[in-house]
């Protein structure tokens, strides 16, 4: 472990001794991983009055079924739209969205055709969507305060595969679970977790790479990320070198190995002690 992350641990076994155990299990929501805590780890509002004093803006329907693409009302800041938070009908945290306008779909080759869906098309972008909690109960009951200040960020995760918030594949939250799916186990990064990639095997097809990754501390899930095969110039991303892929994946699939261009990912965590994440 380098010099740097032995500060972050050592800082974050002080933090965690003032951490109350009634706490959430998922306390926190912190996106984009970066060498340097001050200038990384981004918080983001949790629910929509946070949201709005913090400059985010409504950036889908107005009504909370996302007209029917996905359910939660949509917001981003500064018409950001790689990180696109999904609220509840009540106004507490719900998911979070990747989108890509348009343009830079086409411009970046990222969603190919094969990947519509997970991605969807909603007035000017294509939108991946996780959520949170139970995507069928966000409309129609949402949360209560109550309710947040025990389950904290969520209770769950749900990736959306299909062209409405019904197609969902629930997420194991245990890493044991995960034996016998076609999420590929990768390799164990400081401040990040245990890397699974979703069918990461050596002829995977490139253009069907599922865009989502997950992460397991201690095998219990508590981050996880997008992934795009391409440089995405935005500095929501983390942008790796094709050389240093391997740090994260067991085996390379060939089609990356032969890429020319960097691959983007943006972890999402649902803590507040990223650093602590020594998988």
């Amino acid at each position: 472990m380098n010099t740097m992350l032995k500060s972050l641990v050592a800082i974050a076994t002080i933090a965690t001794s003032v951490v109350s155990s009634d706490n959430p299990e998922w306390d926190d929501l912190r996106v984009t991983w970066g060498p340097n805590f001050d200038t990384s780890f981004n918080q983001q509002p949790r629910t929509i009055g946070e949201a709005k004093d913090q400059g985010f803006e409504l950036v889908g329907a107005s009504t909370c079924n996302g007209s029917g693409v996905y359910n939660g009302f949509a917001y981003a800041k500064n018409d950001n739209f790689y990180i696109t938070l999904l609220y509840d009908i009540n106004g507490y945290i719900a998911g979070i969205q990747l989108g890509i306008p348009e343009q830079v779909a086409t411009d970046f080759g990222q969603p190919t055709e094969k990947l519509k869906p997970p991605f969807n098309l909603v007035h000017d972008r294509y939108v991946t969507s996780a959520y949170f909690v139970d995507p069928s109960k966000i409309c129609s009951e949402g949360r209560t305060k109550q309710s947040f200040d025990v389950e904290g960020t969520g209770t769950n995760l749900w990736l959306q595969n299909g062209t409405t918030p019904d197609d969902v594949v629930l997420i194991p939250k245990n890493q044991s679970d995960l034996v016998g799916t076609k999420w590929t186990e990768g390799r164990c990064f400081v401040t990040m977790g245990m890397h699974y990639w979703h069918n990461a095997v050596p002829d995977l097809d490139c253009e069907t790479f599922f865009p989502a990754l997950l992460l397991y501390n201690e095998g219990k899930l508590n981050t996880f990320g997008w992934v795009l095969l391409t440089e995405m110039m935005d500095d929501s991303f983390e942008r790796t070198g094709i050389n240093y892929v391997a740090a994260f994946m067991k085996s390379v699939p060939k089609c990356i190995r032969k890429m020319k261009t960097k691959v983007s990912t943006m972890h999402i965590y649902l803590t507040s002690t990223p650093y602590l994440n020594e998988c």
